[in-house]
């Protein structure tokens, strides 16, 4: 067996017609405001690839520069200020922020209805009752891309493997949603000896840890669904978190890294921020 490729773009440019169109249906073009307080490369190349894509779907981009000194009360008071900015449909804090900004603490006061992240704790809850209409942008992507392989999640053993708060923990909400058979997987799983036992007898694996080769190839059950968020630079490749030559001979869906979950992320945000957009649109 090799797995076929569950690649995001085609699937990123499909979603991204529908949005399209959404965007002309509005009375006017949604305004994304995006927070980047320093210096970082990284975050520079995310704000270009939001800033193109936004260009691409006809919203417009609100780049908001911060000094590296710049003080938690002084992000707040930013935030707060797009908050009452009725011209302001979505908010984003670019990551990373200065080691003096507590990240869970600042994106707190960005109002929920502006929060295109998904993250804000009265968005999370909805998922519980399933109620949600702007949920996290990685963990949307994963779903996403099962849709795709056809699949019927009901009563699936699914194991993730991550818990972290914007993909393993809204991740394992969405799909108990759907039925599915949820095993959720973490450091404790490893440290007890017991991470390839679960990983076995997944039917859908996905794996959002950030640790190249962590998931065997050969732990990976004939015709599994593999999800592989993890992005990790190897020497001069980027790899995921599975051994994917191997897995890949075992599964019937894997997805590249790169080219799988990440081409998928940007465009699940533009996706929450017409949802935004639609809600403020309706008064």
């Amino acid at each position: 067996m090799l797995a076929n490729l569950l690649e995001g773009k085609p699937l990123a440019d499909r979603i991204k017609l529908e949005i399209k169109a959404k965007v002309e249906g509005l009375s006017k073009p949604p305004v994304l405001a995006s927070i980047q307080v320093g210096e970082n490369a990284g975050a520079d190349v995310y704000v270009k690839s939001q800033r193109k894509v936004s260009e691409s779907l006809g919203i417009e981009y609100r780049h908001e520069k911060m000094a590296q000194s710049t003080t938690e009360e002084e992000l707040i008071s930013l935030i707060k200020k797009l908050n009452t900015d009725n011209s302001v449909n979505g908010i984003i804090i670019q990551m990373p922020l200065p080691a003096h900004i507590d990240y869970k603490k600042v994106s707190n006061y960005v109002a929920s209805d502006k929060d295109v992240e998904g993250m804000h704790p009265e968005n999370i809850g909805k998922i519980i009752f399933g109620k949600a209409k702007v949920l996290p942008c990685t963990a949307a992507a994963v779903m996403e891309l099962l849709n795709v392989t056809g699949l019927d999640l009901y009563g699936k053993e699914v194991v993730i493997v991550g818990h972290s708060e914007i993909v393993g923990k809204p991740l394992a909400l969405m799909l108990l949603d759907k039925f599915a058979t949820v095993t959720v997987c973490h450091i404790g799983t490893s440290k007890a000896g017991k991470l390839d036992e679960h990983v076995r007898k997944a039917e859908v694996l996905i794996v959002a840890v950030g640790r190249a080769g962590l998931i065997k190839g050969e732990w990976v059950k004939d015709g599994a669904v593999v999800i592989d968020v993890g992005i990790n630079r190897v020497g001069d490749k980027i790899v995921g978190d599975v051994e994917f030559d191997e897995a890949a001979k075992r599964a019937s869906w894997i997805t590249p890294v790169p080219g799988g979950v990440g081409p998928l992320t940007v465009t699940m945000l533009m996706r929450n921020l017409v949802e935004a957009a639609k809600y403020r649109d309706t008064f």
